[in-house]
């Protein structure tokens, strides 16, 4: 019985490929809802790491950082206070990772 080509296919997963992506500032200001202004006053406020020389890049971690920032800013959070949230939440998040990988290779 002749299986169908479609058979042979897997599931892919975008969201696991995103981690290698960088973005551009219009990217990044698209996905997070924010003005160009916005981000580059982040990017310098909270010493978001960028990478590129002509044109500002911005990988996933610091598209996450800038999401975070405005996802605080939008529950009223000034700008210190939002930066600060964003970077504790995603150091705790980092560290409960990192236990959980510990278990398993124990």
């Amino acid at each position: 019985m002749a299986r169908r080509q479609s058979e042979l296919l897997e599931d892919v997963s975008v969201a696991s490929r995103v981690v290698d992506l960088e973005f551009t500032v219009g990217q990044v200001c698209k996905i997070a809802g924010i003005t160009k202004m916005q981000l580059d006053y982040w990017t310098v406020r909270g010493d978001i790491p960028t990478q590129g020389k002509k044109q500002r890049l911005y990988d996933s971690h610091a598209v996450e950082t800038v999401m975070l920032i405005k996802q605080a800013r939008d529950l009223g959070f000034d700008v210190n206070a939002a930066i600060a949230a964003a970077k504790e939440y995603q150091a705790g998040r980092d560290a409960e990772r990192a236990q959980t990988d510990i278990r398993r290779a124990a």
